[in-house]
């Protein structure tokens, strides 16, 4: 399951960028409503969920059960997407997951046993990765197609 998530992982780091970028400042910012995220906003969470596994993928190898969760709308809201440039976002979540590959791919095969405590749940390391790269996937299908 996590050469999978690594596999697939490489491929969104490899063909994403350039059809974000293709999206258009315009359309790429634009917000429907003002609870609902522009798909600036959706890249801004990705990087916000990125920023989270990391932790959860760096510390659940040496913490007993770590607690790692967060307010996914504040933790949007605060860090401002809305009104940074977007190659910068577009830069930021490509050199992140990328980063986070690397972490992955490191991950010592027993050390994927090991537990975090996300909200009232308890999951593995090895779960959370592959839960990473599909809920990445989700939200990136919301803004552009791809196979």
């Amino acid at each position: 399951m996590v050469e999978q998530s690594i596999k697939r992982l490489e491929y969104l780091t490899d063909i994403i960028p350039s059809l974000i970028t293709e999206i258009g400042e315009e359309s790429f910012s634009l917000k429907i409503s003002k609870d609902k995220w522009s798909k600036k906003e959706i890249i801004g969470h990705l990087i916000d969920s990125a920023t989270n596994n990391h932790q959860r993928f760096v510390r659940g190898q040496f913490e007993m059960t770590p607690e790692i969760s967060y307010n996914q709308n504040k933790w949007n809201e605060f860090s401002f997407y809305q009104q940074i440039n977007s190659e910068q976002i577009i830069s930021f979540w490509t050199i992140y997951n990328k980063q986070l590959l690397e972490i992955i791919k490191r991950i010592p095969i027993e050390y994927l046993k090991r537990e975090i405590k996300i909200g009232e749940n308890i999951f593995t390391l090895k779960f959370l990765i592959a839960d990473y790269v599909d809920h990445l996937e989700h939200h990136l299908k919301q803004i552009v197609e791809y196979e």
